[in-house]
């Protein structure tokens, strides 16, 4: 996305080299030539298990030891994970887990609500931290009963004149009203947009992921691609590169470029940040009006395929990659 883009890191290389093996005289020369073959081919292997930069062995963080962590391991692990989630839910599941399932809450609140006596098992009072729920079990909540269900993830490409209602703000058009027919779940939004803003949002069931998503000390992976009022001045685009101040905050930009093949009014951005108007902000701050703001990659999620208006499930690989990315 990038043109005029001084300053801007470059990337880095590296090569890794490797030894052969010999033998001595009078060894067996079919063993030998046998050896060496070995040794060379486990020197290329050795080199390509190293590469970082995807597949199954791209580095994707690092264990609380401190040691790289690459997609291979890390889906290993949550596979074993998995394993055990499973083994533990046939002995029942944790009635806080049962109650977050269901949408209501997060797990923290349901053990707020467990504890109150809101919560009964076979028209029980269950207070008990770590209770398991069996399948044949009616839990209610508050009178009502529950079950929980499958979780939900989709992502929709949002069209302009759509607000996203704050708790308790009502309008005539926004942004649940598109995700109507998605699901007979509550779901939640991440991302939120005002109503001259395009783009992407997530929207889930996944109560937890989507305060954790919303949580503005969360560093999710945001690009914009950003219209202005009038010519972008390249002074204006280092100033905020190299990094600005808004009201005694300072405000990181990973990435900011002309826009590759637009108008000099035209600008990519990324942000990980889950400030309210936070592009809008840094703009004003240099004294331009953004008269478009189109989110076109939120957390590694893209509007490939997904037309304006429109909204897809999202895969599972998605959503593990997901999780991983913040």
């Amino acid at each position: 996305m990038s043109r005029g883009n001084e300053g801007s890191k470059g990337k880095g290389s590296g090569r890794q080299g490797g030894s052969g093996s010999s033998t001595g005289k009078g060894g067996n020369r079919r063993n030998a030539g046998s050896q060496e073959h070995t040794s060379n081919t486990s020197g290329r292997g050795s080199a390509s298990t190293k590469n970082t930069r995807g597949g199954k062995n791209q580095v994707v963080g690092t264990s609380r030891s401190g040691n790289p962590v690459t997609k291979k391991e890390y889906i290993n692990r949550k596979k074993k994970e998995t394993t055990a989630t499973a083994k533990s839910d046939a002995k029942g599941i944790r009635l806080n887990k049962y109650i977050a399932n269901s949408g209501i809450c997060s797990r923290r609140d349901a053990d707020i609500y467990i504890a109150a006596g809101s919560v009964t098992v076979n028209d029980k009072p269950v207070i008990e931290m770590g209770y398991r729920v069996q399948p044949s079990d009616e839990v209610k909540f508050d009178g009502r009963s529950i079950e929980p269900k499958l979780k939900e993830y989709f992502l929709l490409n949002k069209p302009k004149g759509f607000i996203t209602p704050r708790s308790g703000e009502k309008a005539s058009k926004t942004v649940m009203d598109l995700m109507a027919n998605a699901s007979t779940s509550k779901l939640h939004y991440v991302g939120r947009l005002g109503r001259k803003s395009v783009g992407l949002m997530l929207f889930t069931s996944d109560l937890e992921l989507a305060n954790s998503m919303n949580n503005p000390n969360k560093k999710v992976r945001q690009i914009y691609h950003v219209a202005l009022d009038r010519s972008f001045k390249h002074e204006d685009l280092m100033k905020i590169r190299n990094g600005i101040s808004i009201e005694g905050e300072e405000i990181k930009v990973e990435e900011i470029s002309y826009v590759e093949g637009g108008r000099n009014n035209e600008v990519g951005i990324e942000i990980h940040s889950n400030q309210d108007n936070i592009v809008q902000r840094i703009f004003d701050h240099v004294n331009y009006e953004v008269v478009v703001l189109d989110r076109v990659v939120l957390g590694g999620l893209t509007k490939k395929d997904l037309p304006r208006g429109n909204y897809r499930f999202l895969t599972k690989q998605e959503v593990i990659n997901l999780k991983m990315s913040f």
